[in-house]
């Protein structure tokens, strides 16, 4: 039986060989372009965590090293703003998000950001309410993601620090002169004296002249600290209200014994940047005063107030007021408008000097305004970082 073919066809051989090949290659480069696609998706994935990192890592890093400097240091942006800032940097005027206040440590950080090499230079600066002029030693670096890196150290007080304390020595040798030699003399009297009337009126006169000498003592061991410190470097934010509060907690009993009123408007809320306790010495010893120099049964009257940036703590009085040509010396170091008052009153004559000087080293300062047998009023005032919400400028 027959199949219906030809008789010499032959059936094709399938090549094996040749579809193995084929297969092979076509399973291969379906091998291969897989690879390569996720090698190239890796590659991206990579290069962008990679340029996530590049973007986060320096700036991140950066500013976490801001938050545990004590010193003056600050982020600039492209803009010449404030990204980010040190306490003690926001106490010089650098505030986060505002723009640089000082034209010439903005032209140091232009210098550092066109030729990308890092730049220092001692530069003039007129900073706080009244334009007091420091000198600081700025230094600008280039970072990657555009941002410059500043640093401002104060250089001011080491040229002053010779002087103050040529002054200093020269003022204190000769007020310590009257408390130890009155101290001396009395306990000369006392060895000598057998009446006891005249034995307790020596005794207490003594006692007196002790709590003087100490208190001298006190406030020129503050007054020399103030001089040599840097409220920049260890500026904290510092509500004013509790401030007063402090303060007039610390004249309690001042005032009762005078029989003296104290009322007080000092609302929360008000921040400014730096020291907690000098502030509160400084309030403390204007509400001293106002009270020494008061008479019995008057009434001593405090207020804080804030407009354009600027807090006001006014300490006001019925007293004896200051004459003219005593008030632009009342804040002299051992100056005394009336030398025979001031020793009954036990004053050391420091007090308004560490009102000012904790005013200026708050970039701040204190006006009088007084008139004699009417009263006087010591304002005190300095720069606010910021305000509560719950506070409006007023």
């Amino acid at each position: 039986m027959t199949s219906g073919l030809p008789v010499n066809y032959r059936q094709p051989r399938v090549n094996l060989v040749n579809e193995f090949w084929f297969d092979f290659l076509i399973g291969l480069g379906g091998v291969v372009f897989g690879a390569i696609v996720v090698y190239l998706v890796t590659r991206a994935r990579r290069l962008d965590l990679e340029e996530e990192l590049a973007r986060l890592s320096e700036p991140e890093t950066a500013a976490e090293l801001l938050d545990v400097l004590a010193t003056s240091a600050a982020l600039i942006d492209g803009l010449n703003h404030v990204v980010k800032a040190t306490h003690a940097a926001q106490a010089l005027g650098l505030k986060q998000g505002v723009a640089m206040p000082y034209p010439e440590i903005t032209a140091l950080a232009k210098n550092a950001r066109d030729t990308a090499e890092a730049q220092s230079s001692e530069i003039e600066i007129a900073t706080g309410i009244t334009g007091e002029t420091m000198t600081v030693l700025a230094r600008a670096a280039l970072l990657s993601d555009g941002n410059v890196l500043l640093t401002v150290e104060d250089m001011t007080e080491s040229a002053r620090l010779d002087e103050t304390r040529r002054d200093f020595i020269a003022n204190i040798s000769h007020e310590l002169k009257t408390p130890i030699g009155a101290i001396s003399l009395l306990s000369e009297a006392l060895l000598d004296c057998e009446d006891e009337a005249t034995t307790k009126k020596f005794a207490a006169d003594l006692h007196r002249e002790s709590i003087r000498l100490a208190s001298l003592v006190q406030d020129i061991i503050q007054l020399s600290r103030l001089q040599v410190a840097d409220i920049t470097k260890t500026a904290q934010p510092v509500d004013l209200g509790q401030v007063v509060v402090e303060a007039i907690e610390r004249n309690r009993f001042l005032a009762e014994k005078n029989n003296v009123v104290i009322k007080a408007d000092a609302p929360s809320g008000v921040i400014v940047l730096g020291d907690h306790e000098l502030l509160v010495t400084a309030i403390k010893n204007l509400i001293e005063n106002a009270i020494n120099y008061s008479s019995e049964g008057s009434q001593v009257g405090i207020g804080l107030r804030h407009k354009y940036g600027v807090a006001a703590i006014a300490v006001a009085d019925n007293g004896v007021g200051i004459a003219p040509e005593h008030q632009e010396r009342i804040f002299e170091r051992f100056y005394r408008a009336d030398a025979s008052r001031s020793r009954n009153t036990g004053g050391t004559g420091l007090g308004l000097a560490i009102v000012k000087h904790v005013a200026l080293k708050h970039r701040g300062d204190v006006q009088l305004s007084s008139t004699p047998g009417v009263g006087s009023t010591f304002t005190f005032r300095v720069p606010i970082a910021r305000v509560s919400n719950t506070e409006k400028e007023s």
